[in-house]
């Protein structure tokens, strides 16, 4: 396979969308606001490097 083909994403066909209740989002923004979660907590719970001891 052609590696331009495969890493090509077609965008011109109709979105999918969740609906639940009057709620309605679709799948890429719902991907998207899922990565943002996990990067905040992310974030949040590794900590900082230490400094190292003086010499």
């Amino acid at each position: 396979m052609n590696a331009t083909r495969v890493l090509a994403a077609g965008l011109d066909g109709p979105a999918h969308f969740l609906t639940w209740g009057p709620v309605q989002i679709s799948v890429a923004n719902l991907v998207t606001i899922a990565i943002i979660i996990v990067l905040f907590v992310l974030a949040i719970v590794v900590p900082f490097p230490k400094p190292r001891g003086r010499r």
